[in-house]
């Protein structure tokens, strides 16, 4: 029975016609063994073209949603989502953003990192298949990402994550040849040693009374006046708001950047076993899994900082909603591969795979249009509007995206952020090929 399961999973990943070309990277089958196949031919795609995942770009369209619902929020307001007690805050405006800290909080930008790994085996595919070196490209790529990065941080929004992409994803450089066994090994000792060191602070919080709790918020909502200043100023005090809090925005990333390592590394194993096209009972079982370790932890986050438990709570409550993020996250990864299985889950895909194709280009889109609206470049609503409205306006943004990038990817094959940095990462303009009208 292992020796025919082993068959039928070779026969699943490899080409059914013959006069294959040559093998481009190593694919594990369910025991971890190589299985030389032809990426473009597995997926039916031309061999000249590079090949598309329709399940990695409705995943990463998808995870679009909610990188906007947090951006927008953090974008609207000092006090969004937790950062400081806001006292003006009405009970409407603390249950929004509880919802948002529940499901959306810390889930999504852990899909991207995810999606950022798998489709680094896609990156390597299509080097090889060009017969180019994979690590120049993925260099070159790098620095794209980082430079976008820093303009988007000092001129758009302070919490990028391209920045962080670019540099952590030489880990997964570094990690290129490894096996996929190795791979998820490294994310959860990672995931492990992050988690612990976290947890470990929140509970170290505990120690503070809410009254010295208190004291902390009120003192870091006390320089929250001249930041709403600097954001309704002109554009030169955007931007100098902005640099000024680059070291907070890096302090950050350097906290966050374990769980980027650990989705990266999750992400590369699952991509050199193409588990995204296997939504068997282990996708159950994740699914299920998941969402019991995710929610709670979830819920506990939004109670501790913008429901009833009190201010001594919240750092804690957002180290446990970190921990138990990457459960949920995993839980919806699941449960949209499995819905993409159905005749509705289908169309949804279909949806939300136009915008995925062109990630990046909507990712900076929307803090362009955010930026518009609530700093000095446009219509300066820094901290005017509730957490309802900002919300709404997201989903409002979301859904004009979804209708433009199905316009804009019925004529072309990227973006054009993806084309200027798939220019940079070839060294070259892309082929004429390349701009024409993608395959549907």
């Amino acid at each position: 029975m292992e020796r025919r399961h082993r068959g039928d999973t070779r026969r699943s990943v490899s080409l059914a016609a013959a006069g294959a070309d040559r093998p481009l990277i190593p694919i594990h089958d369910h025991q971890g063994e190589a299985v030389p196949v032809t990426v473009a031919h597995a997926r039916g795609d031309r061999p000249d073209r590079p090949p598309r995942i329709p399940e990695v770009d409705a995943l990463r369209g998808f995870a679009l949603l909610g990188i906007l619902l947090v951006n927008a929020l953090m974008m609207a307001s000092p006090y969004a989502l937790g950062v400081a007690d806001d006292p003006g805050a009405t009970t409407l405006d603390r249950t929004v953003e509880g919802i948002v800290q529940t499901f959306v909080v810390g889930k999504f930008y852990l899909m991207f990192s995810f999606l950022f790994g798998y489709s680094f085996t896609l990156q390597l595919a299509s080097a090889e298949r060009d017969g180019a070196s994979a690590v120049p490209r993925l260099l070159r790529r790098s620095l794209g990402l980082l430079l976008l990065g820093v303009l988007h941080a000092v001129l758009l929004y302070i919490g990028d994550i391209l920045m962080t992409y670019a540099v952590l994803g030489l880990i997964l450089i570094a990690a290129r040849n490894c096996s996929p066994q190795t791979a998820l090994r490294a994310a959860r000792i990672v995931y492990g040693c992050v988690s612990g060191l976290l947890l470990l602070a929140g509970l170290a919080s505990l120690l503070m009374s809410d009254a010295e709790a208190a004291e902390l918020d009120a003192e870091l909502a006390a320089g929250f006046a001249g930041l709403v200043d600097d954001y309704r100023g002109d554009a030169a005090s955007v931007v100098q708001a902005n640099i000024g809090q680059l070291p907070d925005a890096l302090l950050a990333a350097l906290v966050m950047g374990g769980f980027v390592v650990a989705a990266f590394l999750t992400g590369l194993h699952c991509g050199k076993r193409r588990l995204l096209t296997d939504t068997g009972m282990g996708m159950r079982r994740i699914f299920v899994l998941g969402a019991t370790v995710g929610l709670p932890g979830s819920l506990f986050m939004a109670l501790a900082i913008s429901g009833p438990l009190g201010p001594r709570w919240a750092v804690l409550g957002q180290m446990v909603g970190t921990v138990t993020a990457p459960a949920l996250t995993a839980a919806y990864v699941c449960g949209m591969l499995r819905l993409m299985q159905t005749a509705r889950g289908a169309r949804i895909a279909a949806l939300f795979a136009p915008a995925g194709r062109m990630a990046l280009t909507n990712y900076l889109s929307q803090s362009l249009v955010m930026a518009l609206v609530f700093t000095a470049y446009g219509f300066a609503l820094y901290d005017r509007l509730s957490p309802a409205i900002v919300v709404l306006g997201s989903l409002a943004l979301y859904a004009t995206q979804l209708a433009l990038s199905t316009r804009l990817m019925a004529r072309y094959r990227y973006g054009p952020v993806e084309w200027l940095l798939r220019t940079v990462t070839l060294a070259r303009l892309p082929h004429a090929r390349d701009r024409s009208p993608a395959t549907p």
